[in-house]
Formats: structure tokens, C-alpha cells, sequence
């Protein structure tokens, strides 16, 4: 089980990047939360199996098809063993 916390700059608010997110998520059966930041940018948790979550960011490079996704930083984290499903947050 591996756990990330992604941080994506670009334009990735007001064009469906979170709901592309959960989306991807889900077909990868991860569990985790995305939401949106103040200052633009689009934030996530996510963990699961190692090449689910290889796969997973390798998708939040790309984005939903509207985005322009200009950087990607990603930070192993702990697992959070309280999640169960993938979320949009607010």
C-alpha cells in the first residue's frame, strides 16, 4: 500500500479535473479525497496499490481534457486507514 499527497498548478479549476480525478481513482479502486485550493491549484490524497498509484499520477500530468496541467509535485505520505472511498472535497 503506498499513499501520496499531489499538488497540480496549471488550469485545473472550473474544467471537471476534480471529477476526472475521483473518476480515475475509482477505476483504480483508490481510496482518498481531491478538492480545490484558494490560490488555483488542485490538491489530492490518494493510496492504494504501487502501480495504481504510478498510474494515478501519471494521469494528473494529463488532466481532464479542458485542463492544462503545467506541474505536478508529489509527496509520499502515511496511510490514512480511515478512508474508504475516493471523494470530491470542499
Amino acid at each position: 500500500m503506498r499513499a501520496i499527497r499531489a499538488l497540480v498548478h496549471g488550469r485545473v479549476q472550473g474544467v471537471f479535473f476534480r471529477v476526472y480525478t475521483r473518476d480515475k481513482a475509482n477505476q483504480l479502486q483508490l481510496t482518498g479525497w481531491v478538492r480545490n485550493n484558494r490560490d488555483g491549484t488542485v490538491e489530492c490524497h490518494a493510496q492504494g496499490p504501487n502501480p495504481a498509484i504510478t498510474e494515478f499520477i501519471s494521469f494528473l500530468h494529463q488532466g481532464s481534457p479542458s485542463s492544462k496541467v503545467d506541474n505536478v509535485s508529489v509527496n509520499e505520505v502515511s496511510v490514512d486507514t480511515n478512508l474508504r472511498d475516493f471523494k470530491i472535497t470542499y
